[in-house]
């Protein structure tokens, strides 16, 4: 084990992370690394380890278990309030439930015309001329429309989901607990009167699904907004950011671009690839050793913090064959993008599914959508909020092709 990873190799890995991280991993598979600073913490980046992490119950995600100077803070966090993405069994179970049953498969296939609407109508709003941030314009409105109308919360007020989104994401130990406090309140403020609005009159979306289980004791007062405030966090900001990080990789790669023009069918697939190249986090959220445990040959005490480096895993030679090619063709990809075990992503078949037709109708519609600028000129977000994703990304929109008709879309 090396000496202690400095805490910007946990918070900003830079735009060319893989390579210092292929040397960590090759060295042994955990690491100590000083996040937060100068707490007992432990980094984990080969992929038979990080699986292994998910697995392991001694592992915990609940803030009761972290060291008892964290603990305060913790509590005052929103989100790590105990919901679905923040508890252990059977907790765990309880809460999950619920959205689950919101995020089957079937029922998030029954979206696709409204998402391919969606689509159509941001690209049919793009400029053919001039420099367009394709973030702003396409990444983030597109994710965060689709949780906005699932959740059924007004679409208009986007921006305030996102600017809470962006704030209540930080991590708690390192923020501002000013500013921190101020959002949870304008947010639960915000949610308290749309709760009681469905209490009157619930309809036939996910908030009135949530206000339901309230009702019926499922969540408390205090779960019920962490829950809602991880719904809009995770539906918009890591679906926004595979759709920036893709794009950007198919514009980087010709190669790999002209193969799904000419092969639009392997779509899935290269969203697959874009998510263990470049996924949408870094890392997997907060993990304490409840225990004291051994993980890759490193003892961890008990009381660590233990970070699941997704990141890593995805580029580890042992599982994926020259993992510093990008090949929208791969198979099998074993990605943990999603994570493992019980707290895979519920999420996971909405984000596939826009990033399927998302990036099928930026292929057919934008044939010559380029990068404005060298791929090594995209700036990277540099925050602590997991996150993997673009400060903007510069593109040349170019031609606009008409929509398909609703029958020739809906045969795909």
């Amino acid at each position: 084990m090396s000496d202690v990873l400095p805490p910007r190799f946990f918070t900003d890995p830079g735009p060319s992370p893989h390579a210092a991280t292929a040397e960590l991993r090759a060295a042994c598979p955990v690491h100590r690394i000083d996040y937060p600073p100068g707490a007992e913490a432990f980094a984990v980046l080969g992929h038979r380890e990080v699986v292994a992490a998910f697995g392991d119950p001694r592992l915990s995600k609940q803030a009761e278990n972290l060291p008892e100077r964290y603990r305060d803070r913790a509590a005052k966090s929103l989100l790590m309030v105990r919901n679905l993405g923040f508890a252990d069994p059977p907790e765990h179970t309880r809460l999950r439930r619920p959205i689950s049953r919101a995020f089957l498969p079937a029922r998030i296939a029954g979206l696709r015309p409204r998402i391919q609407e969606i689509v159509d109508d941001l690209v049919d709003a793009l400029p053919e001329s001039g420099r367009t941030d394709l973030m702003d314009a396409f990444a983030l409105p597109l994710p965060l429309t689709v949780i906005c109308e699932y959740l059924g919360v007004p679409v208009e007020d986007r921006p305030l989901f996102r600017q809470w989104g962006y704030v209540l994401s930080q991590d708690p130990f390192q923020h501002a607990e000013a500013e921190l406090k101020a959002a949870t309140d304008a947010f639960t403020d915000y949610f308290g009167h749309l709760v009681a609005e469905r209490r009157k009159d619930l309809r036939d979306d996910l908030l009135s699904d949530l206000v339901r289980g309230r009702d019926e004791g499922v969540f408390s007062d205090r779960e019920l907004y962490s829950t809602i405030l991880l719904l809009l966090i995770a539906g918009h900001k890591t679906v926004a950011n595979m759709l920036g990080n893709g794009t950007a990789l198919l514009l980087g790669r010709p190669d790999q671009l002209a193969v799904l023009r000419a092969a639009p069918e392997l779509v899935p697939s290269a969203v697959e690839e874009i998510l263990r190249y470049e996924g949408s986090a870094s890392w997997a959220s907060l993990r304490i050793a409840a225990s004291d445990l051994r993980l890759g040959g490193v003892d961890i005490p008990e009381g660590s913090f233990v970070h699941l480096s997704l990141a890593a895993a995805g580029h580890d030679p042992e599982v994926h064959e020259d993992p510093e090619r990008f090949d929208v063709t791969r198979s099998p990809n074993h990605h943990l993008a999603f994570g493992h075990g019980p707290h895979f992503c519920v999420g996971a078949p909405l984000g596939r599914l826009q990033g399927e037709i998302a990036f099928t109708t930026l292929l057919r519609r934008l044939p010559q959508l380029e990068l404005a600028v060298a791929p090594e000129e995209i700036a990277w977000l540099a925050d602590s909020s997991l996150s993997r994703g673009l400060e903007a990304l510069p593109v040349l929109v170019g031609k606009r092709l008409p929509r398909q008709g609703p029958q020739e879309a809906g045969q795909r």
